[in-house]
């Protein structure tokens, strides 16, 4: 039998198109991105910057579980000082977040997994994720995101800055 003879480009096309072929399952098993853990939050049931909040969640990818009970109970139950606290609570991960933490900042948080007992905005600073409505208008105040740590011998609570925005 007698085959045409093959040029050399012929041949590596060729080997390029089995090699190709040959990892298409390998491929195919490749996980995708890993998925967000998913999240629950604790809020007021009247309370509208915190449905704005969870929106803003649910558009950075988390699955969201809403409890309408309040959060203060959940908040002392995890050991969060009030002076920390804000108007929802929630839990992705095995970390509290309290307040109006932006979704960059809990994907940083889940991604460094720091030994903490989570990341919280005390209060409601304006401009910060669900407290940036056009009723603000275009107002941003300057606040912190803060890294909530537990000393483990007598319950003490420290934070440092997470992230600042100014």
């Amino acid at each position: 039998m007698n085959l045409p003879p093959f040029t050399r480009r012929q041949c590596l096309a060729g080997a390029a198109a089995l090699l190709a072929t040959a990892a298409l399952p390998v491929l195919a098993a490749a996980p995708a991105a890993a998925a967000l853990p998913p999240m629950e939050v604790w809020k007021d049931p009247n309370c509208g910057c915190c449905k704005d909040w969870i929106v803003l969640m649910e558009q950075a990818g988390f699955a969201v579980t809403v409890h309408e009970s309040g959060n203060a109970p959940v908040r002392a139950q995890l050991g969060l000082p009030t002076r920390l606290g804000s108007c929802h609570t929630a839990l992705v991960g095995g970390y509290l977040l309290e307040g109006h933490v932006p979704a960059a900042d809990v994907k940083k948080l889940l991604a460094q997994k720091p030994k903490a007992l989570g990341i919280t905005v005390p209060g409601m600073p304006v401009g910060s994720p669900g407290m940036d409505g056009p009723e603000y208008g275009g107002r941003k105040d300057p606040y912190d995101v803060l890294l909530v740590t537990k000393n483990l011998m007598n319950s003490d609570v420290s934070t440092r800055v997470f992230t600042s925005y100014r």
